[in-house]
């Protein structure tokens, strides 16, 4: 037999101790995530991170009718692109095409890239005749050039399926690619130009900041042009800017004179309460009051409310009148 080699035996190595301070850093880290979702489920009434979702009514009037979530940033550029078809008096159906092709070519987001020199919402080209960059990156503009282009290029949009028209004018390399957003931008063109009543909810989060009541008005009149630039004379089924208080914590837009109640008027002051709404952590906008309906940042998990009882005629302590839209930037509690 061979020889038995010896066993060798070795040291046995040390134990390493676990550092405190890593314990430390990991739960750190653990409360920093509770408080954070703890603050933003309290920012937005319980309802989850930030977002904004519009639900179509059901055959009934009840929330039946299918839905569309989105982050805030997303909500602001529907609110706008809808908006600019306003201003330019383009019928819904045009908004939706629009909607359409900013859902297909930035997913609502107004991108700094894109293929070869494409930019901004509708991924418009400056080597293409779109204007120059910086105009592109300004979503007023680029949805406005697109309406235009729309109207020009396209007269008989209302008449072609949606993909069609939006290929004319965009020319893209997937022509086919616009149709399955139609379901959901019809969603969003509907309650952003104000035929859906209600249809929108933003949960939070809170302005950190009080807002600008000039800032706020300068905003709306930019993107809704002209029309809401106060004008001589007593308005007549159009809507006028009005000056806000001297402590700029609020600015009020008188959607009609003496003639208000008809659907055109009623839509618009929707259109103007939603856009306002989207737009509300970002102006530091703390109520949005139409009609018989308000909504408060960070409370009722974002939704339109009836307004609360109050001392004035209508029910809304703020004392907005039924053809106003009245917009609060100032601290609920001052």
């Amino acid at each position: 037999m061979g020889r038995v080699s010896e066993t060798h035996q070795t040291a046995p190595r040390p134990r390493r101790r676990r550092r405190p301070y890593r314990l430390a850093a990991a739960l750190l880290v653990l409360l920093g995530l509770a408080g954070y979702y703890l603050v933003q489920n309290e920012s937005t009434g319980g309802d989850g991170a930030p977002h904004c979702t519009v639900v179509a009514a059901g055959p009934g009037g009840g929330e039946t009718g299918g839905s569309y979530s989105m982050n805030l940033e997303q909500a602001r550029y529907a609110a706008t692109i809808a908006a600019v078809g306003s201003a330019r008096k383009m019928p819904e159906r045009a908004v939706t095409i629009a909607m359409a092709t900013a859902m297909q070519e930035s997913a609502l987001r107004n991108l700094d890239h894109g293929d070869r020199d494409s930019l901004g919402l509708f991924q418009q080209r400056p080597s293409q005749g779109w204007g120059a960059p910086a105009q592109i990156m300004d979503p007023v503009y680029s949805a406005g050039i697109f309406y235009d282009r729309l109207k020009e290029d396209v007269p008989d949009y209302a008449d072609l399926p949606l993909t069609v028209a939006a290929q004319k004018v965009q020319r893209s390399g997937f022509p086919d690619a616009y149709a399955k957003h139609e379901p959901d931008a019809a969603l969003l063109a509907a309650a952003f130009t104000g035929r859906a009543p209600g249809a929108l909810s933003c949960s939070g989060p809170l302005p950190q900041d009080t807002g600008n009541a000039t800032r706020v008005k300068a905003e709306l009149v930019k993107v809704f042009g002209d029309a809401l630039a106060p004008k001589a004379g007593p308005p007549a089924s159009r809507v006028a800017a009005q000056r806000a208080p001297a402590d700029d914590s609020e600015v009020t837009m008188s959607v009609s004179g003496k003639d208000y109640q008809g659907p055109a008027d009623q839509r618009r002051g929707w259109e103007l309460a939603n856009w306002t709404v989207a737009h509300a952590a970002e102006l530091g906008v703390q109520r949005v009051s139409y009609g018989d309906k308000a909504w408060i940042a960070g409370k009722n998990k974002g939704r339109w409310i009836d307004k609360p009882p109050g001392k004035s005629g209508d029910g809304d302590p703020r004392n907005a009148g039924p053809d106003d839209v009245r917009i609060f930037v100032a601290p609920l509690n001052r």
